[in-house]
């Protein structure tokens, strides 16, 4: 029987000097469970996964783990020494197999008739090795190496020659060889092709143990986990059902946060008007009125005044408590302008149009014609000239020849650079080139809800590359354009920002541009899907 991990954190706290990552972190992963770490770059994932697998201590709280059938750790960034082999890298992984294997060897020396406890070691040793199905671990390792792409690969082999992706993969295929009963995984799907990531998401939903994998992976979440847990504000929160159920629950969240905002300025609404229909109501009382009817008439506008009044305090009151307590104002889903810039149409023309492109050796494109309204997603290698394509047709990058022709304004959300100086401020950045005050950009971006208010003021110099490109991703919708040009939109943004993205490229009447790896952007896609090979696009196909 495969014993199972048992793992918990109770009021987990991690700094980094002054910075703050974890606060009070408290969770349980179940046995057998596949837990889907998430959140925006920088919130602590990783952090907790260090935390887990006991490579870093928390300063406060407890941890809590029991995994009898040991842990696997497969980091996001491995240190490794050059000079080792990739015999001994698949060693270091395989450790705990290599451990109980020798144990065994050695009570097998010692076994002799009537040892009743030697033989009960022997036995246990043999239930814990067969349990991660030791025998034939080196086999079922080069196994592995074949499916993540790196077939026959030499085991004498320095890991210096290997790069960084082969590295990740020789180590997730030990890892995963040696079948231990806690899997920690830190974007596990990085550096693999399509077929391996299949291949992967197969082999971890039959996993018998416990997985816990950090990702922004949206379509192997959705492939493979069992419940979630998102990293944000130093905190986490876990769901259940998966990642479609995360998704449901975020929605249910949202509308109630939606509804309390709504009733929230409706009250301040109804406490605005009992004030103002009271003081009207006193504006329109005499000061004197004549004695009649023995005083009554007179009486009873001192009354009425005064329960005005009275009316008017309590109403004040409340919305001192209304406005000093505010329902939070949710954010605005993502969504591109729905006016095209219609900048410089010309009515029958194509939005954009390459004639005899040629730069070095990176972009070889005899013709294209892109259509007004026109969806285009470009898959490729890496390395095969999407990038250069997409910088040529933003006009960010001059062929060393033939002709580019534009038809309208252009928005380009890159995959490498984002917007503003170093020295600029979020704000600045976000308003940058843009029309209207400055209140009114801080208004803009605040309905967005990409950027709290304290991180305004910050200097872009200091944002990590998720909130780089949220800045972009800002500035892009925030702007009408005629032309989308989005090389990997979804890189470095969480999941629930990659499908707000995705679904308002729906709505969105313009040109659209895509090159993208993010399996689930490119299974929703419709339109035309050009292949590129060594600069040339290759294969055109209608969706």
């Amino acid at each position: 029987m495969f014993p199972h991990a048992q793992l918990a954190l109770v009021d987990v706290t991690k700094r980094y000097g002054d910075n703050l990552v974890l606060d009070r972190v408290t969770f349980t992963v179940r046995p057998g469970e596949k837990l889907g770490v998430i959140g925006d770059n920088g919130s602590g994932k990783s952090t907790l996964l260090r935390i887990i697998a006991e490579v870093e201590t928390p300063d406060n709280g407890e941890l809590t783990i029991a995994s009898p059938g040991g842990i696997g750790y497969l980091p996001q960034q491995l240190d490794l020494p050059e000079h080792d082999t990739v015999a001994d890298a698949i060693d270091l992984a395989l450790a705990d197999l290599r451990e109980i294997e020798q144990a065994m060897r050695d009570t097998e020396k010692t076994l002799t008739d009537g040892d009743q406890a030697a033989a009960e070691h022997y036995a246990d040793l043999m239930a814990r090795f067969e349990a991660r199905e030791g025998w034939g671990a080196d086999l079922r390792v080069d196994q592995a190496l074949a499916a993540l792409g790196l077939p026959d690969l030499d085991h004498d082999r320095p890991l210096g020659m290997l790069s960084g992706g082969e590295r990740s993969r020789l180590m997730l295929a030990a890892t995963l060889t040696a079948r231990p009963a806690l899997l920690l995984l830190d974007e596990p799907s990085n550096d693999l092709d399509d077929d391996a990531v299949t291949w992967l998401e197969a082999q971890l939903r039959e996993w018998k143990g416990t997985v816990v994998a950090v990702t922004h992976d949206r379509a192997f979440l959705e492939a493979v986990t069992t419940t979630m847990l998102e990293i944000g504000d130093r905190k986490a929160r876990r769901y259940g059902n998966g990642y479609s159920g995360y998704l449901i629950a975020k929605a249910t969240e949202r509308q109630q946060a939606q509804e309390a905002y709504d009733r929230w300025n409706a009250e301040v609404a109804r406490q605005e008007g009992i004030v103002d229909h009271n003081a009207d109501r006193m504006a329109a009382i005499p000061r004197k009125l004549p004695m009649a009817n023995m005083s009554t008439g007179a009486f009873r506008a001192r009354n009425r005044d005064h329960g005005a009044g009275s009316r008017i305090r309590v109403a004040k009151q409340q919305l001192e408590r209304l406005k000093a307590n505010p329902a939070p104002r949710p954010p605005e889903p993502l969504r591109f302008s729905p006016d095209l810039a219609v900048t410089g149409f010309t009515a029958d023309a194509p939005a954009l149009r390459l004639n005899g492109i040629r730069v070095g050796d990176r972009l070889n494109v005899e013709a294209l014609s892109i259509a007004r309204g026109e969806r285009i997603l470009i898959t490729g290698p890496n390395g095969a000239g999407k990038t250069t394509l997409m910088r040529v047709l933003a006009g960010e990058l001059e062929p060393e020849a033939g002709r580019t022709e534009r038809n309208g304004a252009i928005g380009h959300l890159r995959q490498l650079a984002g917007p503003g100086s170093a020295r600029e401020s979020v704000l600045r950045a976000f308003a940058a080139g843009g029309i209207g005050t400055l209140e009114e950009h801080a208004e803009n971006l605040d309905r967005l809800g990409l950027f709290t208010h304290d991180e305004f003021g910050k200097p872009v110099a200091t944002l990590s590359v998720g909130q780089r490109r949220r800045l972009e991703l800002a500035r892009l919708v925030s702007r009408p354009v005629d032309v989308l040009l989005l090389d990997e939109p979804t890189n470095h943004l969480s999941p629930l920002l990659a499908e707000q993205l995705q679904e308002a490229l729906v709505d969105y009447k313009g040109a659209v541009v895509l090159v993208s790896h993010d399996r689930r952007l490119r299974e929703s896609f419709q339109g035309r899907r050009l292949r590129m090979e060594a600069g040339v696009i290759e294969t055109i196909m209608a969706s």
